[in-house]
């Protein structure tokens, strides 16, 4: 079990889910009760991935129990009205499976992957955890303390992460993205059995969820699994639209400095609010995925050549852009300088090489071989059924249609230069950014 802390792996540019020429294999139903069913077929070996994806995550939570999302997802886990606590995952373990689940800023996810021929217990397992979930007082109280020492493990003992929380905040004044998804400790501790059960039954339904099929299956064959599982199980009338408070326009840039002892390498981050992919409208967003990668996606990027190669300020730099999100995304970079170079120095350097690149464009020769690239590995993602699946339920519970998904390889293949440049000026404006140092607390005097 596991959270999503969106730009906390800021180190790493998280490769980009594709989808070339898969629709053949991808089949679409509809539940009566709403539920929605992906099938990715791949007869290549007698496995299958099973997951149900629910559109509630931490946006989805009140104000004042933040954390909630990932703390009911921990409590799925116990015992149900028909199963015991911790049975659901000693079944699939001693039938050679491995389950998990994870919770990010959109959704909610619980998955297995098992051998083909346990399919339908797994389908009857999760649909039973749907709707019969049986929690008490002592099961709020063990997970509750699970949860407070996971964020001990993934976010006070690192600052990193701390920096990381602490700018996301910044970065959002009015949406709930810029709380934590894993909540902000002094909610966590004070979370309740009703906060737990209020989530569950407002967002737990079918018709807000989306099942997700992939391997040696037929889709035949998982629609009447899922009719005769999830089917019968009610949709919630009272399930309301995904309405949340949106940003108001960002006229001021924000700075704040992180200070820790524990910071062994210091460096400068900056992130801009950007446009998120939207049904029928991804023009803009493909534009800022080969923006990142040209500004900062490895030896040959931009950022690389100036700061790191000619001037040698840098030992690291990365740009990253999220764009599958139901609502705002952000686009942001990361400078780590060289040893003795100050942040300064390092900021100033970022800001240089980005009007250097607003006045000099895109190099067509580098943009077609980053389309090459790009559809190369759109034909290698092919290769992972797990990795199609967590594309597709993303992609769907962040308010995309299975047409989005298959459009978007060829959207990015028809990005053009002014386009890049366009979406470039359009998202790189100082008051939309938050700047922030990550620094140790000796280094302010020097």
């Amino acid at each position: 079990m596991y959270f999503f802390l969106g730009l906390l792996s800021i180190f790493v540019l998280l490769p980009i889910g594709s989808t070339a020429d898969i629709s053949t294999q991808v089949t679409d139903f509809r539940l009566e009760n709403g539920m929605q069913v992906i099938v990715i077929e791949d007869h290549r070996a007698p496995v299958v991935i099973h997951m149900v994806w629910y559109k509630a995550g931490s946006g989805e939570e009140d104000p004042g129990v933040s954390g909630v999302a990932h703390f009911l997802e921990h409590l799925l886990f116990k015992q149900t009205k028909t199963m015991g606590a911790g049975e659901f995952s000693r079944i699939v373990a001693e039938n050679g499976g491995s389950d998990n689940a994870f919770t990010s800023y959109d959704y909610t996810a619980y998955f297995q992957r098992i051998t083909v021929d346990k399919l339908p217990f797994m389908m009857k397992m999760e649909s039973d955890r749907m709707i019969n979930l049986d929690l008490g007082p002592d099961d709020i109280l063990t997970e509750r303390d699970v949860i407070l020492e996971e964020r001990n493990q993934r976010v006070e003992n690192s600052p990193s992460a701390l920096f990381s929380e602490q700018r996301r905040a910044a970065l959002f004044l009015n949406h709930p993205y810029g709380r934590p998804v894993i909540g902000w400790r002094h909610e966590m501790e004070n979370l309740s059995l009703e906060d737990a059960l209020a989530f569950y039954r407002q967002f737990y339904a079918p018709n807000n969820a989306v099942l997700v099929v992939g391997g040696d299956v037929l889709p035949e064959a998982v629609f009447e699994l899922a009719r005769q599982t999830y089917g019968v199980i009610p949709a919630n009338p009272d399930l309301l639209p995904r309405d949340r408070p949106q940003e108001p326009p960002q006229i001021s840039a924000r700075r704040m400095t992180y200070f820790d002892e524990r910071v062994a390498q210091p460096y400068v981050a900056r992130t801009y609010l950007a446009p998120e992919r939207n049904p029928g409208d991804q023009s803009v967003p493909a534009a800022l995925t080969l923006l990142a990668e040209i500004l900062g996606g490895g030896q040959t990027s931009v950022l690389a050549q100036k700061l790191q190669f000619e001037a040698q300020t840098a030992v690291y730099t990365t740009a990253f852009y999220g764009g599958t999100a139901l609502d705002d995304a952000n686009f942001g970079f990361v400078i780590v300088p060289s040893d003795s170079v100050p942040l300064e120095e390092a900021e100033a350097a970022l800001d240089q090489a980005i009007v250097e690149f607003l006045k000099e464009g895109v190099d067509l020769d580098k943009l077609n071989r980053l389309k090459r690239q790009f559809r190369a590995s759109e034909i290698y993602a092919r290769d992972s059924v797990s990795g199609l699946a967590n594309t597709y339920g993303a992609a769907l519970t962040s308010g995309l249609s299975l047409d989005d998904i298959h459009d978007w390889p060829n959207i990015l293949q028809a990005v053009t230069q002014d386009d890049i440049m366009a979406a470039a000026k359009l998202v790189l404006k100082e008051q939309k950014s938050v700047t922030g140092w990550l620094m140790k607390p000796k280094e302010l005097s020097e």
